[in-house]
């Protein structure tokens, strides 16, 4: 399969070029060409799925070039889970965009995506840190045409924002790099696992300020507190299809994480120490507490399910931060969940803002299929909430486990908020579905869009099959956390060609 681990990168930005320059004003070939790329991409997802499971980690050298000059892919349990995550939303997205007919909103949302897919891939393969930074740009550059598509003042102001956000990360992103490369001469992630432990004493102090810094712009990625003002707005604004495909863009962030955490600063490397989880816990909690509170007071759908989207990856990072293969299985699965529950939420929100007269969850207004929509609300509140019997509920009981050893702390923390993120989602529920207005304007004609309606419901059955099959996904994400937790594997296969 070695050859096969660029295709997620090179697929996604052939197809973006190919639309630009041959299909450009032809929306129907371009959908034709999107979801036929985005298939090929489900079906590649699978086999490298497939193939890192049976022959472990496995790398691709571009232009042969050795280690730690050259560009270096390197698919693992942990890349290919993520990529394959990123196909299927992929999928779900963009059928939706269709059904609902988001990508006639405006130009060139087909290259757009197909270009952020190309930088999400890209991000979760490369085995190099400069790389990753330029895949975090292409996926942001092409993020920032989609989060303003179809137009708008509101969201244009919004977009700004998230720019802004984004270039201050990325300029931390690019000082962090130049002291990590100062102090070892490399940024291959294999190569720094293996020259960090010998670092000199007198380099540790540049060496923590770099991973503190690391940290930071992952936080940023990860809407993390205190960094996490850009997202309400920037999701909350976004066209709903976005939004739900952005789902996947806050996990980059916890992936990154994921990787640097245990790979290149673990615990027991003499420089970081246990500097890393000191910090993500508090933050994972207060990033927690100020989701569920998001939810509690939220005053429109769209920011409901923005401030669903921070709790829920408090929680993902509360699991990060227990920095065990037991923590970091729970937070694998709870990544997976939130992922697809999120992306549903949204979904579900630009459903209903085609069919109520106005989105304000201050007052009821009218809303049409109320059965149909309603009952995904209710999966999507059941799920977001990790209340049994969707995997929400299983995702928070192994982040529980993990931190028995500390549960008068952390267990208030987590069963509070789920409280409270019931209470708000319980709220909006009644005033969208259970008490709609008798008096003012009527809802508009419910839109027919079967293909849309269908994307969301496949979105549910994800979570439905997650939720059957946790027993075989956990076993399978415990040995993934322990193939982590034990890098030689990955490791060798990086430096398979490293120069003399």
């Amino acid at each position: 399969m070695t050859h096969w681990i660029i295709a997620p990168v090179v697929l996604p930005a052939f197809i973006a070029a190919l639309m630009v320059l041959a299909l450009r004003g032809h929306l129907g070939l371009q959908r034709i060409a999107s979801l036929a790329a985005i298939l090929a991409l489900n079906a590649i997802a699978l086999a490298l799925l497939w193939s890192a499971t049976q022959n472990g980690p496995e790398a691709y050298f571009l232009g042969d070039w050795p280690a730690p000059f050259g560009i270096v892919l390197v698919l693992d349990r942990l890349s290919a889970l993520m990529v394959a995550l990123l196909a299927f939303l992929a999928l779900i997205t963009a059928l939706y965009a269709i059904g609902s007919g988001w990508d006639a909103k405006g130009a060139h949302f087909h290259p757009l995506l197909h270009f952020l897919l190309m930088g999400v891939a890209g991000a979760f393969l490369t085995g190099d840190a400069f790389n990753l930074f330029v895949f975090f740009e292409v996926l942001l550059i092409a993020s920032y045409g989609l989060m303003i598509h179809g137009g708008g003042d509101r969201r244009t102001r919004a977009g700004i924002q998230y720019i802004a956000f984004n270039l201050v990360g990325s300029s931390l992103f690019l000082i962090a790099l130049a002291l990590l490369y100062g102090v070892t001469g490399t940024l291959n992630m294999a190569d720094l696992a293996m020259k960090l432990p010998t670092l000199p004493e007198g380099d540790a102090a540049l060496l923590r300020v770099a991973a503190v810094m690391l940290i930071l712009v992952f936080a940023i990625k990860g809407a993390l507190v205190p960094l996490q003002f850009w997202l309400p707005g920037t999701y909350a604004n976004a066209p709903g299809v976005v939004a739900a495909l952005f789902a996947i863009m806050t996990k980059v962030g916890a992936y990154a994480t994921l990787r640097f955490t245990i790979l290149v600063f673990p615990t027991d490397l003499p420089a970081t120490g246990t500097l890393i989880p000191a910090f993500l816990l508090p933050a994972a909690l207060v990033t927690l507490a100020i989701g569920a509170l998001g939810i509690l007071g939220a005053t429109t759908l769209p920011r409901l399910a923005a401030f669903a989207a921070i709790a829920s990856m408090g929680t993902a990072f509360l699991a990060i931060a227990h920095m065990t293969p037991e923590g970091t299985s729970a937070a694998l699965y709870y990544i997976l969940h939130s992922t697809l529950a999120t992306a549903l939420i949204f979904l579900v929100a630009d459903l209903v803002s085609r069919r109520r007269a106005h989105l304000d969850l201050t007052s009821p207004a009218p809303v049409a299929q109320n059965g149909l929509i309603a009952s995904l609300f209710l999966a999507a509140a059941v799920a977001l909430a990790g209340m049994p019997p969707l995997s929400g509920f299983i995702g928070k009981l192994l982040i529980l486990d993990a931190w028995r050893d500390q549960a008068f702390a952390i267990w208030p923390a987590v069963l509070v908020s789920s409280f409270l993120m019931l209470l708000g989602l319980a709220r909006a529920g009644s005033l969208l579905f259970w008490k709609p207005s008798e008096t003012g304007a009527p809802a508009d004609p419910a839109p027919h869009e079967p293909l849309a309606l269908t994307a969301t419901f496949a979105l549910l059955a994800g979570l439905v099959l997650l939720t059957l099959a946790a027993g075989p996904v956990t076993g399978w994400l415990d040995a993934t956390a322990a193939s982590l937790h034990d890098p030689a594997a990955y490791i060798a296969a990086n430096r398979l060609k490293v120069a003399p």
